[in-house]
């Protein structure tokens, strides 16, 4: 699990994420994008995501900025998606954001070094 910054149209947050290199798509929940001003019920674009529980049409949100491991993007696009119960994070780090830049995941020690 990370930290990280993003920033809508009228606020910013710092959200809890599940690094998850399974996803494709970086994920955050649609209540917190609701909160920074990014309203999923306003995009135009979806996308079609696997679940746990079946496929699902999710809506695709440009954050004006988003940050983690001292990394920003611009107008970036993430995935517009509550998890289930019980998960206590507010969304995922999917590899749309991970393949960005030059990463190494050490699992031995937990670190994640950002080239």
């Amino acid at each position: 699990m990370t930290r990280s910054f993003v920033e809508g149209k009228n606020g910013k947050a710092y959200p809890k994420l599940l690094i998850d290199t399974g996803s494709a798509y970086t994920i955050l929940s649609q209540e917190l994008l609701e909160s920074i001003g990014s309203s999923p019920a306003a995009a135009i674009k979806r996308q079609r995501i696997i679940t746990g529980s079946g496929y699902e049409i999710v809506p695709v949100v440009s954050v004006n900025n988003f940050n983690c491991f001292g990394r920003s993007v611009k107008e970036f696009s993430v995935l517009g998606h509550t998890l289930p119960m019980g998960v206590y994070v507010d969304g995922l780090l999917g590899m749309d954001f991970l393949s960005s830049f030059n990463m190494e995941i050490r699992t031995k020690s937990g670190e994640i070094v950002v080239k």
